[in-house]
């Protein structure tokens, strides 16, 4: 796809990238439809998402599975392009529908051998990646799960960029790593205090101040990493 090397992508991590590395790298961007809870395949590209979300899963033996991370806008899909050849354990899925730009991963690693700025924005990427990783791991073991599918829901509204989007309980009890009566009843909590409301698997926030206020402190925490990352302003 051709694009200006002025313009703006969409995809906050792209257009962090030096003009240099955007100028050779936007030709072999391609456009790729982000499709609700299809698998998204690491083989032979990595993702930029524009709209939309892709989580990353962990999957047990036994087919228990939780969410470890969530790429939206800000960022790409999967940082195992970064650091090695090697393709990552964890499976990821559709969680918000949407649209993506998709590079080769030969590409993005033969630009990060040759451009010093670039590798050292897309390492720093993948800090702020570990570290949200490790949040998510304390946050799932400390936290009540009020608090947790208030964040995980913050952190949803931020990337669906509008106050419905699809959801089911099903599926947050597996991004949570609970059981379907235990989020039902957490999120029955939230709906009878006003922050949302879910109607025929579509999930609406309500009230985000007061969403906020429910959530730990893991969703700042969070945001943050990916803020400072961006250079932007902190969240209070």
């Amino acid at each position: 796809m051709q694009r200006s090397s002025n313009a703006k992508t969409g995809n906050d991590l792209l257009d962090a990238m030096p003009p240099g590395s955007v100028e050779r790298l936007t030709p072999h961007l391609e456009p790729f439809a982000l499709v609700l809870t299809k698998p998204v395949d690491p083989v032979e590209h990595v993702y930029f998402p524009i709209a939309g979300m892709i989580s990353v899963v962990a999957t047990m033996a036994n087919g228990a599975a939780i969410e470890v991370g969530m790429i939206g806008r800000e960022g790409m899909y999967s940082v195992s392009a970064i650091l090695s050849d090697n393709l990552p354990f964890q499976s990821a899925m559709v969680q918000l529908p949407g649209h993506a730009l998709r590079l080769r991963t030969r590409l993005l690693r033969q630009e990060m051998q040759a451009e010093a700025v670039l590798q050292k924005l897309l390492l720093r990427y993948t800090q702020a990646t570990l570290n949200a990783v490790a949040q998510l791991a304390a946050c799932n073991r400390l936290h009540l799960l009020e608090q947790r599918c208030a964040r995980w829901l913050l952190a949803c509204h931020d990337r669906a960029e509008a106050d419905a989007f699809p959801m089911t309980h099903e599926f947050l009890a597996m991004m949570l790593g609970v059981r379907r009566p235990g989020v039902t009843l957490a999120a029955r909590s939230l709906q009878t205090k006003g922050l949302i409301t879910y109607k025929h698997g579509t999930m609406t926030v309500l009230d985000r101040e007061g969403l906020e206020a429910v959530a730990c402190n893991c969703y700042r925490v969070i945001k943050n990493e990916f803020a400072c990352l961006l250079g932007r302003s902190p969240i209070a």
